[in-house]
C-alpha cells in the first residue's frame, strides 16, 4: 500500500499505469462525468490512446460498447452523452474503465442516480464483467441490499476509519461493531410494525475536528467513559472477522 511519501514520490507517468493501468474507476454520475460536448465514442478512445494505443480505433471502441450490453454499438459511438440514458451512460463510463483491461475496477456509488430497474441490470452487468474477466471490483455504497447481492466481503466505515472487516454474509447475518449493529437496525423490515426506524443520535465529526478515542463513542449506545480515552486497534476476533472495538461481544 502507498503512503502520502511514496505517492510523491511517484513520477506523472508511473501514477498514470497506476490509474488506468492496474485501476479503472467508474464514477457516480455519469451525467457529470462524460464530457456533454464530445462524443461518446471519441472519449473512450482518448481512454484507449492513453493506456491502450495500439488498439485506439473505432473496432475496438464498439467491442467495449458491446462488452457493457450496449445495443447498435456501430451507430451509438457517434452519439453525445445527452443522446443516451442514464443507464446507458453508466455503462459507457464502465467501457471507459475497462478499456485499459484494469486488475480492479473500484465503483463509486454506481447506481445512485439510477432508477431501480436500472439499478439491477448494472449490478448485474458487474457482477457478469467481475466474472468474464477475472477482475476484482470494490464497490463503495451506502445500500446495504447492493452489498448482499454482490460483496464477497464488506469493510464498513466510520469517520475514515474501517470498523469492521468480514464475509459479507456473516456480518448481515451478525455485526459485531456497534456502529454496523445500527446502521442494521435503520434498515426498514418487511414484516412487522414499526411506527418509526431506529436512528443514530449525533451527527458524523468533521474531518480534522474527530473526537479523542473511538470515533463512534460520542454516538455509541455501549460506549464506556474510557472509549473517549484511547482509540481502539482494529483486531481479529474471529477468523476472518475484524472489529475496531475491545467491547463488540
Amino acid at each position: 500500500m502507498l503512503n502520502g511519501q511514496d505517492t510523491l514520490k511517484m513520477s506523472a507517468r508511473e501514477l498514470q499505469q497506476i490509474r488506468g493501468g492496474v485501476v479503472g474507476y467508474v464514477f457516480q454520475d455519469p451525467g457529470a462525468s462524460l464530457n456533454p460536448v464530445f462524443r461518446i465514442g471519441n472519449q473512450i478512445k482518448e481512454s484507449l490512446k492513453l493506456h491502450k494505443p495500439e488498439k485506439a480505433n473505432d473496432a475496438e471502441v464498439i467491442r467495449l460498447l458491446k462488452l457493457v450490453g450496449i445495443p447498435a454499438p456501430e451507430s451509438r459511438i457517434r452519439n453525445y452523452p445527452f443522446e443516451m440514458s442514464g443507464g446507458m451512460q453508466q455503462r459507457v463510463m464502465i467501457a471507459m474503465a475497462l478499456a485499459s483491461e484494469p486488475r480492479l475496477l473500484v465503483a463509486d456509488e454506481p447506481t445512485t442516480a439510477l432508477d431501480v430497474t436500472i439499478q439491477a441490470q448494472i449490478l448485474d452487468l458487474l457482477r457478469d464483467l467481475k466474472q468474464r474477466l477475472g477482475m476484482a471490483i470494490l464497490l463503495i455504497t451506502h445500500n446495504l441490499g447492493i452489498v448482499g447481492d454482490l460483496a464477497d466481503r464488506v469493510a464498513v466505515m466510520y469517520a475514515g476509519q474501517i470498523v469492521e472487516l468480514a464475509p459479507a454474509r456473516e456480518l448481515l447475518q451478525r455485526p459485531l461493531h456497534p456502529y454496523t449493529r445500527a446502521l442494521m437496525n435503520s434498515v426498514p423490515k418487511l414484516r412487522g410494525q414499526v411506527d418509526r426506524l431506529p436512528a443514530i443520535p449525533g451527527n458524523v465529526p468533521r474531518i480534522g475536528n474527530f473526537p479523542p478515542g473511538c470515533r463512534f463513542a460520542p454516538r455509541c449506545p455501549a460506549a464506556r467513559p474510557e472509549c473517549s480515552a484511547a482509540a481502539p486497534e482494529l483486531i481479529q476476533v474471529e477468523p476472518g472477522r475484524w472489529v475496531r472495538c475491545p467491547y463488540w461481544k
